[in-house]
């Protein structure tokens, strides 16, 4: 900002706490940030930073007994910590705007778009119906929604996630704000969407005129949108300037270690880079000697563990997936949608498999096929030469599912919040009888939570009582409890901050390469891609389109399709 500009948001001094009867927590301390108009000020840091806490004070909305301890927020010179309920509510919405993470959660599901569009702005003007729906047209149409006409009294379940999104900053420009907060509006998104957004929300700050202030925890959407940057650690902010600087140049220690940890796409690394900054404060967790341990001791059932066959492990050929779906509004009308669309793919024993693509590519629908959750349409599915899909006694499909399992995206959802950690991870060595008594069980749990760095302790806790990294780090014990030859991972690390997300891929490496597993790795993640696996099949819309060596994929790629999702990818 230049001296002689007022800022169109100036924070200064801000401390927020949230009191309690083991004392008062402070969420953010001494923070001092100014966005100007027409320009995109990043605010990123892992989580429980004081990122999002910082939107919320701006919108007074933060959740009870959360309060603004001390410091200024001023829109313009008006000082927004010193109005009531009645006057913020005069701001809020219509000089400052929020965009959220989830578009499913910001827009309501009973509604058509055009209807919630069309009250926000009756709400906030006087403008007739018929003119406000022109409007609405004319705001789905700026945020590149195609056919606005039509799909102005479509649901939001019609639209993909992108596109969902899109009608949220329909909905924040409806008011024509000042500032737009964007609470990491693009997390949930694949690359190319990503980037849509991204290019949306700086055409935005230009054409109108808007303060944006982005946060988020993604270094490259930092230096792809930002024009200057806070880094924030532990609810105080470490370093700020312009971004290309802070990119470039950091000072701190902590900015150093964020930007090292990012994953690279231009050269494949044995380990992905931790953020040493952190863990000089707390040492990571260590992997014990697996090999001293329940999982490198000789399997039960070895007969049916070692390979059957010299030919890949897992085989599918001309598998398609087909679903019926009704239509929205005359349920009797149905319509058959191809989800995966003959596919041919094999993966060798020993091999990490990447299987990259857009949302709606077919991933996790081939994913849950081959875990056994769904059976395909037509084509043939072989596990280590074996004919699953013809397979008619439940002994021998049951013997298959042993040996596949998989590790989901969402940590939090994926894990019984009733059940402790030492139930969740018995579970499946139960269900396959791989422990002849109630005390053998639970000596393997006890060894899986160390193998995974969690100890033995963890397993007389709940799930609420871990972080996002530490639930994952569950998970995998869970798939690893059968001991399995083949481990699917549907975008394993999507929802965790850079640092926690190396220690799962270094983990999982650590885990293939002394289990000598088989993986299928599912990620929109490209830079993860290029340092996890062997060969990278890539999906667009049911079918694939390319498949190839790693270094190959990324260094020459073929498809179009390919290429443009590189190009797409954020770089630091």
């Amino acid at each position: 900002m230049e001296a002689s500009v007022r800022p169109l948001l100036k924070i200064s001094g801000l401390r927020v706490e949230y009191p309690g009867r083991r004392g008062t927590f402070v969420a953010v301390e001494n923070m001092d940030l100014e966005v100007g108009r027409g320009e995109i000020v990043g605010v990123v840091g892992e989580s429980g930073a004081g990122k999002s806490t910082i939107g919320s004070a701006i919108m007074q909305l933060l959740e009870p007994p959360g309060r603004i301890a001390a410091g200024t927020i001023e829109l313009e010179g008006q000082r927004l910590d010193q109005l009531d309920a009645t006057e913020m509510r005069a701001i809020r919405g219509k000089r400052i705007s929020m965009i959220f993470q989830d578009p499913l959660t910001s827009l309501n599901p009973l509604y058509t778009v055009g209807k919630q569009l069309i009250q926000t702005i009756r709400t906030h003007s006087s403008r007739s119906e018929a003119a406000a729906r022109q409007e609405a047209t004319a705001l789905l149409n700026a945020v590149g929604i195609p056919d606005p006409e039509i799909r102005i009294d479509q649901y939001p379940h019609q639209f993909s996630g992108g596109m969902r999104q899109r009608v949220v900053i329909a909905l924040v420009l409806c008011t024509n704000p000042d500032l737009i907060i964007a609470d990491e509006p693009t997390t949930a998104l694949d690359v190319s969407v990503q980037a849509q957004i991204l290019d949306l929300i700086k055409k935005l700050a230009a054409e109108r005129n808007i303060g944006v202030m982005l946060i988020t925890h993604d270094m490259g959407v930092i230096a792809q949108t930002t024009n200057r940057v806070a880094v924030m650690y532990r609810g105080r902010v470490v370093e700020t300037g312009k971004t290309h600087q802070i990119i470039h140049a950091p000072v701190h220690e902590y900015t150093k270690s964020l930007i090292g940890a990012v994953p690279r796409a231009d050269v494949k690394l044995d380990r992905f880079p931790r953020i040493s900054y952190i863990e000089a404060a707390t040492p990571a967790a260590k992997v014990f000697d697996i090999e001293t341990h329940w999982l490198g001791r000789t399997r039960p059932d070895a007969k049916v563990a070692q390979p059957a066959s010299v030919g890949p492990l897992v085989s599918v050929d001309g598998l398609t997936m087909r679903f019926v779906v009704r239509h929205a509004i005359l349920p009797q009308n149905r319509v058959l949608f191809d989800a995966v669309k003959d596919l041919s793919l094999d993966i060798q024993e020993g091999e990490v498999m990447g299987l990259v693509g857009e949302s709606g590519s077919g991933k996790s629908t081939v994913a849950r096929i081959l875990s056994g959750l769904y059976r395909p349409s037509s084509g043939s599915m072989r596990f280590d030469g074996q004919d699953v899909l013809k397979m008619s006694r439940s002994a021998d499909v049951n013997a298959i599912r042993r040996q596949v399992q998989m590790i989901f995206q969402d940590p939090y959802s994926s894990l019984n919040p009733r059940m402790r950690v030492d139930s969740i991870v018995a579970e499946p060595i139960q269900h396959h009888r791989l422990a002849s008594s109630r005390d053998e069980t639970y000596a393997i749990v006890d060894d899986l939570l160390e193998v995974v760095g969690l100890g033995k302790a963890a397993g007389r806790k709940f799930p609420h009582e871990f972080s996002g990294g530490q639930r994952q780090r569950i998970s995998i014990a869970r798939a690893l409890a059968t001991r399995p030859r083949f481990l699917i991972c549907d975008e394993p690390t999507s929802a965790l901050d850079v640092s926690i997300q190396a220690q799962i891929l270094n983990l999982l490496k650590d885990l293939r390469s002394a289990l000598k597993l088989t993986v299928l790795f599912i990620s929109h993640d490209l830079p993860v891609v290029r340092q996890m696996c062997d060969r990278v099949a890539v999906m667009k819309k049911g079918e694939l389109c390319e498949l190839a060596a790693t270094d190959d994929l990324f260094n020459r790629p073929r498809h179009p399709y390919t290429t443009e999702l590189l190009r797409l990818m954020p770089r630091i």
